[in-house]
């Protein structure tokens, strides 16, 4: 694990943004050799308009991020589609007067182009792929996002209102056709209760002491990045001389972040303490908002001593659970020490955000333990790793178990209901979209005219 995230767990909707970011972005790569062509407006949208050198970078992009099925026209053509409702949404914006400020706009920018830098690797990297400064490509980005953010808010208020009862729930899944019914995999509901030992005083002490040292070495004429290597406890960043690469603010530790934005080229920091542990850093450059630095990191150990005391503990809680002295969710609210205590100690799927789990989406450690269990059974005490990367013990118990099956009302009733409020949306969005694409002006180049759109923008006027 890379110290420098605030978190290593996958969000959706941070992929949806770094996915918008790699197929919004308005500048060719200097690698895509294209021929040269005049661009032209491919559409308008009320008074926005949708250039073809928009769809082209668009196509660029996602070419080179993901497999393409269909031909190229047809993937310029649903391209073009997604760029006419997304400038409607912006035009109600216009007519609604919602607005989104330049800081929020800058905000937003920053968290993606951070992600896109942390992806290629280094900002001058990201810089080469695009032959364009960070400021040009950040300059070139701002309106893309803001209309993003526009859009967006349009969206959520056309879904807002829509809801689906129990009656429509059930409405929703006899209308699909029995062979469309999908199937769903065994499925997993996980449960832990969490003993974290605290770290001793001594040993931080001891580690604060030996970061102390290494400092010293390095303010003494000996090389940072080489001692990084041979002793810095950050994998990440460790065989790179500690080097992280370009971070914009934001987007570290907030105590790491405080200290290096404030150093000179070359300037050693004093002992900076995270969630991570101890660190030492050193600015290597400043461009504009963002900062590459190395750093040393240490962390402080749990003691042998105490892990095991922990282990014990939950021995004796695993006993009282399992003779009916008390509930697990009884045992979680009062012993554990983890940080979904307060939600019954349940697993939350980092891919879905529910506490259900499909065999491949399950850590292999907890995989490993939970196949052994049966329903209703609980684990012995097994090591883990906490979130913030520390030594702890914990004991899983299997609340449930699905066999792999046809979705139906009685097991699956939370993913049918979630399946119908999407459809509920779905058609939300197609009547607005049907409705406001009659009263805007809309017009689309002959070149696009044979496309095949969903909506019907051909024959609006």
């Amino acid at each position: 694990m890379r110290f420098t995230l605030m978190t290593n767990k996958i969000n959706i909707q941070w992929l949806k943004g770094f996915i918008l970011l790699l197929t919004a972005i308005s500048i060719a790569p200097v690698k895509a050799q294209q021929p040269q062509v005049i661009d032209q407006i491919a559409a308008l949208v009320g008074r926005n308009m949708i250039l073809q050198s928009d769809i082209e970078n668009q196509y660029i992009n996602y070419r080179m991020q993901r497999d393409i099925k269909g031909s190229a026209s047809d993937v310029k053509c649903s391209i073009l589609e997604d760029m006419l409702f997304q400038k409607l949404l912006v035009a109600q914006a216009e007519v609604d007067s919602i607005t989104v400020d330049d800081a929020q706009v800058n905000s937003e920018l920053d968290r993606r182009i951070g992600t896109f830098i942390n992806q290629f690797g280094s900002q001058e990297k990201l810089e080469q792929y695009y032959n364009k400064t960070i400021t040009q490509i950040k300059s070139e980005l701002f309106n893309v996002i803001k209309e993003q953010l526009l859009a967006q808010q349009v969206q959520q208020q056309i879904i807002a209102d829509a809801t689906v009862t129990p009656s429509e729930v059930k409405a929703f899944f006899r209308s699909l056709p029995k062979d469309s019914i999908p199937q769903i995999k065994t499925e997993y509901v996980i449960q832990q209760l969490v003993k974290k030992p605290p770290v001793s005083i001594e040993e931080k002490i001891r580690v604060k002491k030996e970061l102390l040292e290494l400092r010293k070495r390095i303010l003494n004429g000996e090389n940072f990045s080489t001692l990084a290597i041979l002793y810095s406890e950050d994998p990440g960043s460790a065989k790179k001389g500690g080097e992280l690469g370009f971070y914009g603010r934001g987007q570290l530790y907030p105590e790491f972040e405080a200290v290096a934005f404030k150093l000179k080229e070359g300037e050693v920091s004093d002992i900076v303490e995270t969630e991570a542990g101890y660190h030492i850093i050193q600015m290597i450059e400043r461009k504009g908002d963002y900062i590459n630095v190395r750093h040393i990191l240490l962390v402080p150990k749990v003691s042998p001593a105490d892990l095991q005391k922990a282990r014990n503990e939950l021995d004796s809680i695993a006993l009282l659970i399992r003779n009916d002295s008390i509930s697990f969710d009884d045992a979680v609210a009062k012993f554990s020490e983890g940080e979904n205590k307060n939600s019954g100690g349940y697993l939350i799927n980092q891919y879905t955000g529910g506490t259900s789990f499909e065999a491949e989406q399950l850590d292999p450690q907890v995989s490993f333990v939970v196949d052994k269990l049966k329903v209703g059974e609980i684990s012995n005490p097994v090591p883990m790793k906490t979130d913030k990367q520390k030594d702890a013990y914990r004991i899983l118990y299997l609340k449930s178990k699905t066999k792999p099956h046809r979705a139906n009302l009685k097991d699956d009733y939370p993913k049918i209901q979630q399946w119908a409020l999407q459809q509920k949306q779905k058609e939300a969005i197609d009547n607005w979209v049907n409705d406001k694409s009659k009263k805007t002006y809309i017009k689309i180049n002959d070149d696009f005219k044979k496309c095949s759109f969903h909506y019907n923008w051909l024959k609006t006027k």
